[in-house]
């Protein structure tokens, strides 16, 4: 499946870079979540956040997913890793579902490695999204 560009927000791309690098310098490198978060984040259209487009998942989205292989349906929001519970619809960006939605629309499957191999994702809607509703700074 072809990559297709994906959006970040400045202050997104900001938070999330300085979390790679407060990991950095706790001398985590080579852990294959911070790799993948540095390789979306690269290849990003970064954006302001008031011209996000509304359908895109940012930090903070609320958003319901598919996964293809099995059918089932996840409600998620996405979150930086010290907020994360999953038990609480906490999805951290640093999980591989997680890494995988960011920057992505309502609409799109993306296919991503997870620790049981190679799952599919549709998002299916954003139920809310932080800059749509004029949170800018959250």
């Amino acid at each position: 499946m072809k990559a297709r560009k994906i959006f970040i927000t400045e202050n997104d791309r900001k938070r999330l870079e300085e979390l790679l690098g407060v990991a950095g310098a706790f001398n985590n490198q080579g852990r294959a979540d911070l790799e993948s978060l540095t390789a979306e984040l690269r290849r990003a259209k970064v954006v302001d956040p008031r011209k996000v487009p509304k359908d895109v998942v940012t930090m903070n989205t609320r958003l319901k997913l598919k996964f293809l292989d099995d059918g089932t349906d996840m409600e998620v929001t996405l979150v930086f890793p010290a907020e994360a519970d999953i038990d609480r619809g906490k999805l951290s960006v640093l999980s591989p579902i997680g890494t995988a939605v960011l920057g992505y629309a309502e609409g799109d499957t993306i296919e991503w490695d997870v620790p049981a191999g190679k799952r599919s994702v549709r998002i299916e809607k954003i139920l809310y999204q932080p800059e749509a509703e004029g949170h800018y700074h959250f």
